[in-house]
């Protein structure tokens, strides 16, 4: 089999765990999100990067009849926050009240304490907590033209409840939360066992939202639990059991959905999206 990873960054932990547990049987190639995806097919591609280009070769890959894992239309529907939102709500999932709430700088009355997320997810996006006018002028002088929606601040418990699938297979782990008034080191982690409710949410967030491999945010409400984020592809670090699960994954698909050695062609003249 041949294994396309889409990713600018191949020494990623659970990416290069995978490309070793696959490499011994198999051809492992990686392919930059910024240039060309090669001479010919791969047999199933791995998307972790989630730029506009990558985006537009994976889908380009997709029109040649390759599959990708996730799809570029799942992975762009988790960068826009609204989006992702409305279909969760649609769809009677428990996810935090999402407003769009335009430029940060045009933000006005809002009731403190909130959550401000950029809309469009991305590495280094804004995500704070605001208790006050004097914390949103100081976001505003520094994200003035950020397309940003609110979320209420939810208290919890201090931790936030990170659960991680792949091929079906739930991971999870609790880390100290970055928005919350609690003791202890923001970001600081423990393992975590999540009860048969939450792992069964985080299943139902991949179903609806056309996932694979993703990440369910979760904190605990008044009554239930919410739903704060979901991201396709993420890290999954530390987490025993992911990098062999993730090669399992793509040998499944592969097997499953891909043309096979002697049925990739070259893709080179295809048109590319956007």
């Amino acid at each position: 089999m041949r294994i396309g990873l889409i990713t600018a960054d191949p020494g990623h932990p659970v990416l290069a765990a995978t490309a070793a547990l696959l490499a011994d049987r198999h051809e492992v190639t990686i392919v930059d999100p910024a240039g060309p995806a090669g001479p010919a097919l791969a047999d199933v591609y791995l998307l972790k990067a989630h730029t506009r280009r990558s985006l537009s070769l994976a889908q380009e890959l997709e029109w040649c009849g390759a599959p990708v894992i996730n799809s570029a239309a799942a992975t762009e529907l988790c960068q826009d926050r609204v989006r992702m939102a409305e279909l969760a709500r649609a769809a009677d999932l428990p996810f935090a009240a999402t407003r769009d709430a335009g430029r940060l700088a045009e933000l006005a009355d809002p009731a403190y304490p909130f959550v401000v997320k950029s809309r469009h997810s991305r590495r280094h996006d804004l995500v704070a907590r605001v208790d006050g006018p004097a914390r949103l002028r100081e976001l505003v002088a520094r994200w003035p033209d950020e397309p940003v929606v609110t979320q209420p601040f939810v208290p919890g418990t201090g931790w936030d409840q990170k659960l991680w699938v792949i091929d079906r297979q739930v991971f999870a782990a609790r880390r100290r939360s970055e928005l919350a008034d609690s003791e202890g080191e923001s970001g600081q982690g423990q393992d975590w066992e999540p009860p048969a409710d939450r792992a069964a949410l985080a299943l139902r967030v991949g179903e609806v939202f056309g996932l694979d491999v993703y990440g369910v945010d979760l904190l605990d409400g008044p009554a239930e639990p919410v739903i704060v984020d979901v991201n396709a592809f993420p890290g999954i670090r530390g987490r025993p059991g992911a990098p062999e699960a993730l090669a399992a994954l793509a040998l499944r698909v592969a097997a499953e959905r891909g043309r096979g050695r002697a049925g990739a062609g070259p893709i080179s003249g295809q048109r590319r999206g956007r």
